[in-house]
């Protein structure tokens, strides 16, 4: 099966569209080597990994499904072997960005802000 269409059968893209978007700008990899075209066939027990910035997520094929499956049935698919140290920093990540969103900071000052900080330092 095509590495975009089984991306998006297992549910870890919304969309094939999205699917295939994600592996032609090389954030998919199968057993170790950056797939560039979606048209990559992926098979029983290969490994394949999608890049969470900053970690890279890796799984392992255990069957190929027919078309798009449930959520409930996912697991029956495929098995996520990502390390726990890198599921932690991920999840470290994610929270400090939530956080600082909450606090209405989304990444660089504008000129504004800028200006605003300048002034109160001063």
């Amino acid at each position: 099966m095509r590495i975009d269409k089984y991306l998006w059968c297992i549910r870890l893209f919304k969309t094939r569209s999205l699917s295939a978007k994600n592996v032609e700008a090389g954030n998919v990899q199968i057993n170790g080597v950056v797939v560039k075209k979606s048209s990559k066939e992926i098979k029983i027990d290969n490994t394949f990994a999608i890049k969470s910035n900053p970690i890279w997520r890796r799984y392992k094929v255990r069957d190929i499904p027919k078309s798009r499956v449930g959520a409930k049935l996912v697991v029956d698919l495929m098995i996520e072997t990502t390390d726990e140290d890198d599921l932690k920093l991920l999840k470290q990540i994610q929270k400090e960005n939530n956080d600082l969103r909450q606090k209405g900071m989304l990444g660089r000052p504008t000129k504004k802000n800028r200006r605003d900080l300048d002034d109160f330092w001063d």
